[in-house]
């Protein structure tokens, strides 16, 4: 899998990707739907079927008390019950009934259809005191008795309970209607309907991931795009298709990766046309400089010689030859650096000794206390490495004040020189520039000299080492302090960088 496929699959399994975040809602909008219209639906068919069968049976019962139970004597027996109650049960739509009729002292004289299905018993007593009831005859009620039901439950079984009583004179009768089979149909409704439910919360799911998907791809390829792009491949063009606002924004990033890429290849030609010119500068003034430095030290050995009149511009001369030669021969550096072709001439040295050189070099062993145990091997560039401690001390003495201290240590894997001057410090406004290249910190003397170059050279030293310069004042307010960082081994660095630009390779091989 390479290694857009892997970003691509870690995009979409995120909590906080999009793709997720519209099959979430897509889910959820889905689920809202589908859940309200299957309980409407089920509210709607469970009112429809038990009102179907209750009206049934009431309507049932109420016929067949008018046609059985009306025609009993007026004060019946047992058996006459129990007959009109069994031939109204079985003429019936699936029910049982009840007559109930009272003897004189009021003892009640039951008939049923089934002994063991329905009793006195099953009827709720508030059903029972609302059936006996008589209601007052008004002109809006013609009729004193009613026919009244409820829905009960029964040992766990759903059954509708219904009752009336004879209209001048009569039993009393009592139905009893299962309603477990409308039940058994109910559930099997809310399972259909709960399977239709999570059928319609997958579609919408793939829905979702298709959406996303179609979405989603040209912003994925529009992302990589720029990612691209900021990675400095300027030649990052999106394949247009369609006339959407995706498209528009696709035809837009292309019209702006265009324009970079053109202000860049102008800038970068500019940029080049300079460093070429203050290479072919400084290359040209050497020639003349070589000569002009000959007369010049020439003059120097006869100063003082001269009249006394000419001997201080001869001292001028000299000393603004030297500062020239030396701001040609640090431009030089620079535009190396800056063209990429600097590069580490690798051995292994002891410090102290390359550190004492130095100072040895430049006549700075009255100036500088020198803390460096003897033994400490490192591979590094020893030329490059005399250039920034040059710079350093040099800076120091220029502008510290003295004594110069340079110790040397190693911290694990790093080779730290720390030089600190007992100066007045450096002002808080000029440390985040005193690496910059011309920087003067007084800008009232933009003469000096430096070139304003020095401390630029060492930091480029020290990051082509893999290393750091850094500078602040001494905790104590006593002078300023310059620490540098190299590796032990700069030669792991250039294996690793080496390595890095052949992985990279690859990765360009495998897209491709």
């Amino acid at each position: 899998m390479t290694a857009a496929a892997k970003r691509s699959l870690l995009a979409g399994l995120r909590w906080t990707s999009l793709r997720l975040r519209l099959v979430v809602v897509f889910a959820l909008v889905a689920l809202t739907a589908a859940v309200s219209a299957s309980g409407i639906a089920y509210w709607l068919n469970r009112e429809a079927v038990l009102t179907r069968t209750q009206d049934a049976a009431l309507g049932d019962f109420r016929q067949e008390m008018q046609n059985r139970a009306a025609s009993l004597p007026l004060h019946p027996t047992k058996d006459d019950l129990q007959n009109a109650a069994v031939q109204m049960a079985s003429s019936s739509p699936g029910y049982s009934v009840l007559l109930v009729d009272k003897r004189d002292g009021d003892k009640p004289i039951v008939g049923n259809s089934n002994l063991d299905t329905f009793t006195l018993d099953n009827v709720p007593l508030s059903l029972q005191q609302q059936v006996n009831r008589k209601q007052p005859v008004e002109a809006g009620n013609t009729y004193p008795y009613h026919l009244f039901w409820q829905r009960t439950s029964i040992r766990g079984t759903p059954y509708l309970v219904a009752g009336t009583r004879i209209i001048g004179g009569g039993p009393t009768g009592y139905m009893l209607k299962s309603l477990d089979q409308e039940r058994q149909d109910l559930n099997s409704l809310a399972w259909s309907l709960g399977i239709a439910t999570g059928l319609a919360l997958v579609g919408s799911a793939l829905l979702a991931q298709a959406a996303a998907t179609t979405v989603l791809r040209p912003v994925q390829r529009l992302g990589d795009a720029a990612r691209k792009l900021g990675e400095g491949k300027l030649d990052t063009r999106l394949v247009v298709s369609g006339t959407d606002e995706l498209a528009d924004l696709s035809r837009t990033f292309n019209r702006a990766a265009s324009s970079l890429e053109k202000k860049v290849a102008d800038m970068s030609a500019r940029e080049e046309s300079s460093r070429r010119f203050v290479a072919d500068m400084s290359h040209e003034l050497r020639t003349p400089l070589t000569a002009i430095t000959a007369v010049a030290e020439v003059l120097e050995d006869e100063a003082d010689s001269l009249d006394p009149m000419i001997a201080p511009a001869v001292h001028l001369v000299v000393s603004e030859t030297r500062r020239l030669n030396d701001l040609v021969e640090n431009l030089m550096e620079v535009t190396r650096f800056d063209a990429g072709t600097a590069r580490l001439v690798l051995d292994t040295v002891d410090v102290a000794d390359q550190v004492t050189a130095c100072i040895d070099a430049r006549a700075w062993l009255d100036a500088v206390d020198l803390d460096a145990e003897r033994g400490m091997m490192v591979r590094l560039d020893p030329r490059r490495l005399d250039v920034i401690l040059a710079n350093l001390i040099g800076n120091a003495l220029k502008h510290g004040g003295s004594p110069v201290r340079v110790s040397v240590r190693t911290d694990g894997d790093e080779l730290v020189i720390e030089v600190r001057d007992h100066g007045p410090g450096i002002p808080e406004d000029v440390l985040p520039h005193v690496f910059d290249r011309f920087y003067k910190a007084s800008a009232s003397r933009p003469r000096s000299e430096g070139s304003g170059l020095g401390l630029s050279i060492a930091m480029e030293n020290a990051h082509i080492h893999g290393g750091d310069i850094t500078a602040a004042n001494s905790p104590d307010g006593d002078g300023a302090v310059f620490v540098l960082r190299l590796p032990r081994d700069a030669e792991e660095l250039t294996r690793t960088t080496r390595d890095h630009g052949a992985e990279a390779r690859d990765d360009e091989g495998d897209a491709t």
